[in-house]
């Protein structure tokens, strides 16, 4: 745990109670600062009851004696409109606080020199993947690594800050509307697509939203950013041309005159000027596909800003394991291989999975972003067929009409069934059956990680019935 000192012996309100509100309430606990600590749900508050945590009602309470209300990312600060505890909080001037800023003056009231380095990643997709591929190729340089943030634990869950230290930090972008003085050593933007808008209102503050990881930098840090989409591309002009901090490009698919490019499966590092292939992903089972590519290119640089050697960080990339619920390889039953892509929560981040197949058998469902999956035409001719779960399936079984062939399956458990019987049947030598939702889970599931752990439980049940109809088989 990281300790927060600064609000020792005052009142401060955390709302939200969930991993981040849970770890906050800890850390300013052990700080000396009295807690109050509520949420509206009830099952949450006998959660940190359960925990240790004192659960007070600050809806009855006089917001005057507040000297900060710290806000669970996953709580509206501003849209669709304020929550009612921002309300109150902005009428008395009580400054809004999320944990990564907590975490952010933590650091900043260090002398410098016991300062961690830190490092943010942030991207509409595969920020985590990222994160925990920059964890591990430092982890391989032999570095004291700690990941965390939106990804995995708290940032304050967190060992305590020590100089020699490195904090990978995952940053969605409602974390970073709560943070205002971060400062990181290698900050990395890999990309922007539209979502969460509900959230952001439009494409305009969700960037800025992001961009806010840049925020404070200064002549010694690094600006790592993807330039395949108009956004990213038009604000690593702007960091270039300000030279306020290192900016390195990244690309999967361009070729770049300076910055580090991924062409198939070939790194490329031109940081210097020259360009010089330094990793060869055909040998990283875990960074398959064109996504991949790019969030090893942006690992590549970040590892480069912070000194560690181009051979330490081509060896990482072959013993990377990738991460659960992402192309996550789970078994191969009777021929067909399952693969768990749960966390493929929207259209585009389907569309990374889809590319690395030639063909599928595509279980999709769940709560639908704006947009749908009509983004995913290109995809159309890859998939065997489609078989849909959840609240989207009737809005993606009219997009896919008359293109692919659908199944309603209703359940992930029937679409499960449904798709090994078919891609078994189908003669094919190797058969995929992929879940990418493209949607939110919230319909039938807690969490896309709930969602992808069903998954594997039903495909393990498939498995575990082919080796008992093996069994009998034998005996007569």
């Amino acid at each position: 745990m990281i300790p927060i000192t600064e609000f020792s012996g005052r009142d401060v309100a955390v709302f939200g109670l969930a991993r981040t509100g849970l770890a906050a309430a800890r850390a300013l606990a052990a700080g000396g600062a009295r807690v109050h600590a509520w949420d509206d749900s009830e099952a949450a508050r006998a959660k940190a009851e359960a925990a240790g945590i004192q659960v007070s009602d600050i809806n009855d309470r006089d917001w005057r004696t507040f000297s900060a209300l710290i806000l669970s990312p996953g709580v509206p600060l501003t849209l669709p409109e304020p929550h009612r505890v921002v309300t109150l909080a902005d009428a008395v001037g009580v400054p809004v606080l999320g944990d990564i800023e907590l975490f952010a003056r933590a650091v900043n009231a260090l002398p410098a020199a016991q300062r961690p380095k830190l490092i943010g990643i942030t991207g509409t997709n595969g920020k985590s993947t990222t994160s925990a591929l920059i964890a591990h190729i430092l982890k391989e340089a032999g570095k004291d690594v700690r990941l965390g943030g939106n990804i995995g634990e708290a940032v304050l869950d967190l060992e305590p800050l020590h100089a020699g230290a490195y904090y990978v930090i995952e940053l969605s972008s409602f974390q970073l509307d709560l943070t205002d003085t971060l400062r990181l050593d290698v900050a990395v933007w890999l990309n922007t697509t539209p979502d969460h808008l509900d959230r952001h209102g439009d494409m305009a503050h969700y960037v800025a939203s992001k961009r806010q990881i840049f925020a404070n930098q200064g002549a010694g840090d690094w600006a790592v950013i993807g330039v395949d989409d108009e956004y990213c591309a038009a604000i690593c002009t702007d960091l270039t041309r300000a030279a306020v901090q290192h900016v390195a490009p990244i690309s999967a698919g361009q070729v770049l005159g300076r910055g580090v490019s991924a062409l198939g499966t070939k790194i490329i590092d031109a940081l210097s000027g020259r360009s010089e292939t330094v990793a060869d992903l055909s040998t990283a089972p875990a960074l398959a596909g064109r996504h991949n590519a790019q969030n090893a290119a942006a690992a590549y640089a970040a590892a480069r800003a912070l000194g560690i050697d181009p051979r330490i960080v081509a060896h990482a990339f072959t013993s990377f394991a990738g991460l659960p619920h992402r192309l996550e390889r789970v078994a191969t039953v009777q021929g067909v291989r399952f693969i768990n892509d749960s966390k493929a929560t929207n259209a585009n981040a389907a569309a990374q999975a889809l590319a690395v197949y030639p063909r599928v058998y595509w279980i999709a469902g769940g709560v639908a972003k704006e947009g749908g999956i009509a983004d995913l035409a290109p995809f159309f001719p890859r998939m065997a067929r489609a078989y849909l779960i959840g609240q989207a399936a009737g809005q993606f079984s009219d997009t896919l009409r008359d293109k692919v062939p659908v199944t309603m399956a209703g359940t992930l458990e029937a679409a499960v069934k449904l798709a090994f019987d078919d891609a078994r049947a189908s003669g094919e030598p190797h058969p995929v059956v992929l879940l990418s939702p493209a949607c939110a889970s919230y319909d039938q599931f807690r969490s896309y990680e709930e969602r992808g752990d069903k998954f594997k439980v039903h495909v393990a049940a498939l498995a575990s019935a082919g080796r008992n109809g093996a069994r009998a088989g034998a005996k007569t």
